[in-house]
């Protein structure tokens, strides 16, 4: 029972970062301290709808997060490295399908091709020619 607060509480309070246009705690912070809580990424992902203001705190969350995603790499430390690669996996494959078109929408194009390249095995990735004219390399 008291795990089941504990859910609805971290979650309520996801929802009311995602919406709040100037939060008190930088997304990014936020997402990784509720899903250390949760223990999970899925709950977040799930609820972390479209719009300006939660696309905004994706776009933070993207930069934050693609250079750790890009390797394979969790942006997490904290991660159980027996978990990593599925959180991974899920967070690249969640940034692919759901983050290209929305980091568009707010200006962001260089986050949208990176969180688009997510969704490509390792090696093709790298080998993408978006990488030939990027600042930053692998």
């Amino acid at each position: 029972m008291q795990a089941a607060a504990v859910e609805a509480f971290v979650l309520a309070w996801w929802r009311h970062v995602l919406a709040s246009p100037d939060p008190p705690y930088p997304v990014p912070d936020v997402f990784e301290t509720c899903a250390m809580i949760l223990g999970t990424v899925t709950g977040l992902f799930d609820r972390w709808e479209p719009g300006p203001v939660p696309d905004a705190h994706l776009a933070r969350c993207a930069g934050a997060w693609l250079d750790e995603l890009a390797t394979d790499r969790t942006p997490f430390s904290w991660w159980s490295p027996d978990d990593g690669p599925a959180v991974v996996a899920e967070q690249q494959a969640w940034l692919a399908r759901h983050a290209p078109d929305r980091l568009r929408a707010v200006g962001e194009t260089d986050l949208a091709v990176r969180a688009a390249l997510l969704g490509l095995p390792h090696d093709e990735r790298w080998a993408h020619p978006y990488w030939c004219g990027a600042a930053v390399t692998d």
